[in-house]
Parts: C-alpha cells; structure tokens; sequence
C-alpha cells in the first residue's frame, strides 16, 4: 500500500493499492492521474497534432482504422448497443469493427457495410480465442477455418499457438487486470464527494488521457509474439476489448467513443471489404496504434531492394541491397527489432537500416508524453529471406517450333555509334496471316535494357498467334529525353508501314511496355506530335497496355539525367497531363510489390483515363514484384500475360 496524493490541488489524501506499478515509466498510475499529468499529456497530443504531416498514399493499400474485440448487447455485462458502436465508429474514424459476442455471433444482422462502416461478426467463447469464422455460399458461418486470434494472452501466456492466425499484442482488459489503476482509482475516490467531483471533471476535460493511464508496453507478449514470428507468419492485433460498462455512480468512463480512439489495428487492405479485410489480417497487413496520442494514418514498413518494395507481413527476398525504411507522421523514438533485439534506435520521422542477414524484422514508435515515453505504434513484421535458386531462375529463351524469328531489322537511319539501337526483332507464327501486332517497348528506366533480353517475352506471345515486335532505343544519360520516345515512334512508324509484310494486321496494332516502356507506349499513344513526325496518326494504335509505368514527373525531380528538371519540359513528357478524350483503350497495371510510387501512379493514370471517357481496365498483380512481374509472363497461367491477351484478343 502506498501513499499517494490522488488529485493535483487537493490536500486530502488517499490509500489504494495497484497491482502492478508501471516498470520503466516515470510516474506511477495515480501520477498520471494527477490534473497537472492530464494537462501535460493532453499539450502534447496537441502539439503532436500541429506538428503531424500528411503522408502521401503511394502504396498498394489504403490505411482502414479498426476495433477488434468489440462488445454490444451480448451479455449482462455489457451495456452497449451496436447502434451506439456505429455513431461512435463515424466519430472516430472507424471503417471496421469486428464483433466478439459472448457465446456465438449473434451479430449476423449487422454484418457487413452499414453507412460506410464495415462490421465482421465473431465471437469469444471464453476459451482465449477470438474467432471469425470463414462463410459458405449460403453466407452461413463455417465452424472450421477463417481467423482465429489468441486472445486475453495474460490468462494463457504459455497456450500453444498451433491452428492460430496470429495474436493479441495489445488488449485494454490486459492492461485493466495487470494494472487495476483506473478501477482501483474510481473505488477509491467514490465515497469522497469532493474528490469524486474532482474526477469526474478531469475525466470530462481529459477523456482520453483519463482512459489510457493504465496504457503499457508488456515485454512478455512481446517476448512470444518475436518467438513465434520466428517460427512463422503470425500476425499481431490489438483488442480493444470495448464494453462501454465501466459505470460508476452514473458516470460512463468507458464510452465507445473514448475506447475507439484508444486503440487501434490498422488494416492495410485494398478496398474495404470483407474478402480484403481477412486477406489482410491473415498476410499481417497490419500495425497496431495507441490512435489517442496522434492519427498514425501514413506509417509506413517496409523492405526496398532491386526487386520491388515489400510491406510488414510480407516475405521479402534478402537479395543484394535491402533497406529496411520506416516513416511517421510525427518525429518519434524509433527502434528497429531484428529476431526479438533492438538492432537501431533513431529519432525523427524516418528509419533507414541496410539488413546484414535474413530474419523477423519490425518497427516500435514511442512518443515522449510529461516526461516519460509512451508506446504509440508496433508494427508487423517483414519477414527477409534468402531466396530459392529457383525463385531466381530466369525464363528460357528457347523459341516453340511454331515461331519465326527475324532479328536487327533496321527501323530508322542514324551515326553508326546509333544503329544496334536503331534496331527491332519480330517474333511470329510460321503460319502466313493477318495476326495482331503486339509492339512491346522494354523497360530499364530509360538508362538501360535491349531488345535482346526479351526473346522469352516475343515467343510467347507470339505462339499465341500474336505477331510480336520488339525494338531498341537509345538511352540515357548519353541521349537524354526526348531521344526514347522518339525512337519508339520510328518503330511504330516502321510497324505501319511494313509489319503486312509479315503478316501482321495493320488495323489490329497495340502498342505496350513495362516500367520505362509503360511510359513510352502511353506517351506515343496520348500525345500525337510524335508520331504525327512520320506522317502517322495516333489512332493507329488499336489498345496501349502500360505494365507498371510512370505517367507523372512534375511531383518531384526524378531522373534528372533523362528529363531534367524543366517543369514543362517534364510536365510535356508525363502521359498524365495528355490524356483526352477518343485515345483508345489501356491495360494498366501494377503490382503488390511494385516500386515506390507506381501503384499510385497507375491508380491516378486509370482515373484520369475513366475520366475522360477512355476505355480502361485497371489490373492488381498480387504477390509479384516489379521484376518477377516480367519474369513470369512466359509461364503457364501468368495473370498479366493473361489479361493482356484478352485485351488483344
């Protein structure tokens, strides 16, 4: 028992005993219910929301808020009701709640979208599971399968995890039991009326510093969640665990409102769904966030090497240069974990760490509140490995029997020192006929890549009855932009007035590339002057496929060495700003793991061409990086070669 002065200003003083005093905090739990604690605390989260900058989405995935472990009108001791969750959900930014009745999922009638809030019914059976259940055709639940969550850790730390999607790291009931301050506190106050009026005033000025008083880091889930995380996926949540029954002397100190903005999991999901929504629990698309202290909404985990850019949850290949970057809203304390040990330790917005060796890496964020740190974001880990040799083998350049190949046929006249770019190969059928004509522009960020690493890429289209034609063109930095897209439109050029030769159809001409090609064939399509050069116009082209481009360079000066830093010169090179209505349809597509940037970038490009009344097909490539998505159009079953001979056919 300890003696404590309960309330800032008051002189009385009372005699409670806390289970369990906070290890490595500064004040203990009644401190922090001191009003001056409550005011410091409460500065700082101001301060945090003036400093906060929004980050840019250029990822695959939208940031969806949700509250897991949700209680309403499903027992005795619950005194909620689901409309209440919802009106609380809207105030707080909620998108997702995810039911846990008492006995079974009786939330089956609010499953599903409700005035922009998607509710997943679950249950929690008492058994230390949570448990979503995966739904037939009919849309009855299926007992077996779906998610099962760990939960309540600290009734069962040494409960095996077989069968388990992943578990609680976080839950507001562990902190109650392990804690006891805020129960502790209301009993204790309650029979003074001064210091109960006391408190229900702070409780009312400060709600949500009131809340989270008890709020801990508890290294001993920490230590099993690292311990199974090396063992396999297996993803962290948090509970919020909200009943809004903490009642005391008609004084609500538990609302849904003030619980929801707590604690947070954040989804990292495509669209909001409930398809999406499970997939991304499963793959561990998430991180956990004390959402009270400061809106998280914009951190970002991930992985970036010479393959494409990798989330928390995902495998990443540890494969030349990996770089591990962690980025926040809001400068913070930063630490970096490597198979459960702290590897870095920074300050400020942004964690950059070159990995040494394969492992379970994840990011914690803590903020500095009235002295002491506060723990405000765990991520979920990224999971580095070394790569099968057969992950890595390339396509074979072996041409089908049926295939014909003609090689270095000249497309336009140049110095000497120009002519191997100057150059294309054709890929078609033996069989003579009108075919269409795929023109595929490689990619190389415009500075490297030959016609000559593609063989794998024209045979297999053109087994598919597609006459496929694929040029060189010179690069940067030694020709600098406009020299790509010029090239590119002399090949073009050269297609329509010879590919008949050959048997291609010259009312059946598409045009395509990936990453620097992307560009280039949504460029000659968008802007005319270029082919308008030869005396062609741009409605020649039938359909443009753009694989994982770039159409925008006025946001920033990358790659001065092609385009420079002339905004017009720039904005005249970005296929963005050409679109207009009567260009023909797109194909455009980007990957899971693609470069920084280009998911954001196909997602505007798409939107502008809807927009503008251009036929336009979106495509999501899931569990491909930008290099495997090309690596992988040869094989059976590819979905982008797939989608691209629908578009052609």
């Amino acid at each position: 028992m300890k003696l404590i002065s309960c309330l800032s200003g008051l002189s009385v003083l009372c005699f409670f005993t806390f289970a369990q005093e906070p290890t490595g905090s500064k004040w203990t739990t009644a401190e922090r219910l001191e009003t001056r604690h409550l005011e410091a605390t409460h500065e700082a989260t101001l301060r945090f929301a003036k400093a906060r900058k929004t980050l840019p989405n250029l990822g695959v995935y939208e940031d969806f808020r949700a509250v897991i472990h949700v209680h309403a009108e499903d027992s005795n001791h619950t005194k909620g009701t689901r409309p209440e969750v919802l009106v609380a959900a809207k105030k707080t930014g909620v998108r997702v709640v995810m039911w846990t009745d008492h006995r079974g999922p009786k939330a089956e009638t609010w499953r599903g979208l409700r005035d922009g809030v998607l509710f997943i019914a679950g249950s929690e059976d008492g058994d230390g599971v949570l448990r979503f259940p995966d739904y037939d055709a009919a849309g009855q639940p299926i007992a077996e399968g779906g998610l099962r969550f760990l939960s309540h850790i600290e009734e069962r730390y040494d409960a095996l995890t077989d069968g388990f999607v992943g578990m609680e790291i976080c839950n507001r009931h562990s902190d109650a039991v392990l804690d006891h301050g805020l129960q502790t506190y209301l009993l204790a106050v309650a029979s003074d009326p001064e210091l109960w009026r006391k408190a229900v005033e702070n409780f009312k000025a400060y709600p949500d510093e009131f809340f989270a008083i008890g709020t801990r880091q508890h290294p001993e889930f920490f230590s099993k969640w690292d311990k199974e995380t090396q063992k396999k996926p297996f993803t962290g949540i948090a509970a919020n665990d909200a009943h809004q029954n903490q009642i005391f002397k008609e004084t609500t100190f538990d609302p849904y409102e003030v619980s929801f903005r707590n604690l947070s999991t954040h989804i990292l999901a495509r669209e909001l769904t409930e398809p999406e929504i499970r997939q991304s629990l499963r793959e561990g698309h998430v991180y956990v966030s004390h959402d009270w202290l400061c809106d998280p909404t914009g951190f970002t985990f991930g992985a970036i090497n010479n393959l494409g850019v990798f989330t928390m949850g995902d495998p990443a290949p540890f494969l030349g240069t990996t770089r591990l970057v962690a980025l926040t809203p809001v400068a913070a304390k930063l630490k970096l974990i490597h198979n459960g040990s702290v590897v870095r330790e920074t300050v400020g917005t942004n964690l950059t760490y070159e990995a040494k060796s394969p492992g379970t890496y994840r990011v914690e964020a803590w903020l500095t509140v009235d002295e002491e740190d506060r723990p405000w974001i765990y991520s979920n880990p990224i999971y580095l490995k070394t790569p099968s040799l057969e992950s890595l083998r390339l396509p074979s350049n072996e041409i089908s029997p049926n295939v014909e190949v003609r090689k270095n046929i000249v497309y336009a006249e140049g110095p000497d020192e120009e002519a191997s770019k100057h150059m294309l190969d054709l890929y078609a059928t033996k069989e003579k006929k009108s075919a269409p004509v795929f023109v595929f522009i490689h990619g190389g960020a415009w500075k490297s890549g030959d016609r000559s690493q593609y063989p794998a890429i024209g045979n297999h289209f053109a087994k598919q009855g597609i006459l496929t034609v694929v040029p060189s063109y010179r690069l940067a930095p030694k020709y600098p932009h406009p020299a790509q897209i010029e090239d590119v439109a002399a090949s073009f050029a050269w297609v329509v007035r010879h590919i008949a030769e050959y048997g291609g159809d010259t009312n059946r001409l598409y045009v395509g590339g990936h990453s620097a090609g992307g560009h280039l064939a949504a460029l000659l399509t968008l802007d005319p002057h270029h082919l308008e050069k030869h005396l062609i116009s741009s409605k020649a082209i039938r359909g443009t496929i753009a694989l994982s481009g770039v159409y925008n360079f006025t946001e920033g000066d990358g790659q001065p060495s092609v385009f420079g830093k002339d905004p017009q010169i720039r904005r005249e090179a970005s296929p963005l700003f050409h679109v207009k209505t009567g260009a023909p349809p797109f194909l455009v597509s980007y990957c899971q793991w693609d470069y920084p940037t280009l998911p954001a970038q196909a997602r505007e490009f798409h939107a502008a061409l809807e927009k503008a009344n251009i036929p336009s097909v979106i495509l999501f490539v899931p569990r491909e990086s930008h290099i495997s998505e090309m690596v992988n159009v040869p094989k059976d079953n590819d979905p982008t070669a797939a989608a691209i001979l629908r578009f052609i056919q």
